[in-house]
């Protein structure tokens, strides 16, 4: 007998920010990162996204390229350290929506799964809060010392979460086609075509396009847009505006 499972990304599809994002900042004011980074480098790309003129992606792998290479050196202990008072403070700043799925989940005895391009030592830390059955996420090296080498295996792209989920599905006996996905960018869009039961919560715009453009998942797709005190079920066929 196979199982049915629940695979979720987190940011921005369970947590309304980034992990990452909130890991850094609290960094800085440890001053473990210089904050000259931030104002230096940083701040006038999360300027240009905050204005709606940037794209969030832009401004996150600029910040992924200065996280790690800041952390090589450091042991892990310290950090994880900064990432238990992280995790403390935020994680329960979650979508209403997506936090009822999981209650919901748990509720029908499905599996539930973390897939996230966050940090494994920040990820890990989300799934014992939400005590979900497994996770996986990018993993940052360490040496023999359990100090951080500046070498990941990510976990933020589609090809490497397609990976992490037919590993879970080999290791867990999980039925796809009675599965259920959740995901918010590009990087889950093999997440999403995997399962029976794909879900899009607050989308971006790359990936309601894409979804659009693949027929399959054009026709299973649910679209979940939560804003303010409002929860919105479209379908892919909703109408996008384009602006100048």
């Amino acid at each position: 007998m196979k199982n049915i499972a629940a695979f979720f990304d987190i940011d921005g599809t369970l947590f309304r920010n980034s992990l990452m994002i909130e890991h850094f900042k609290k960094m800085i004011r440890y001053e473990v990162i210089d904050p000259t980074l931030w104002y230096g480098r940083l701040k006038d790309s999360y300027s240009e996204w905050e204005k709606r003129y940037g794209d969030f992606e832009d401004y996150m792998d600029e910040l992924v390229a200065i996280y790690v290479k800041e952390l090589k050196g450091i042991n892990k202990s310290y950090i994880e350290f900064i990432a238990s008072q992280v995790i403390n403070m935020n994680w329960d700043k979650v979508y209403r929506y997506t936090r009822a799925r999981i209650k919901w989940h748990k509720e029908q005895g499905h599996m539930i799964f973390f897939i996230s391009g966050a940090p494994d030592f920040l990820v890990e830390k989300m799934a014992e809060k939400y005590q979900v059955t497994a996770f996986k996420a990018t993993r940052y090296i360490v040496d023999e010392n359990n100090n951080f080498t500046g070498e990941v295996v990510s976990m933020w792209d589609s090809e490497n979460k397609q990976k992490a989920v037919e590993q879970l599905v080999n290791q867990y006996k999980v039925d796809l086609k009675a599965s259920f996905s959740y995901g918010d960018t590009t990087g889950d869009l093999s997440m999403l075509k995997k399962v029976g039961n794909p879900v899009a919560v607050n989308p971006i715009r790359k990936l309601l396009m894409a979804i659009k453009q693949d027929k399959e998942l054009y026709e299973k797709t649910t679209i979940i847009v939560e804003r303010k005190d409002l929860i919105y079920e479209l379908s892919p066929a909703v109408n996008l505006i384009q602006l100048e």
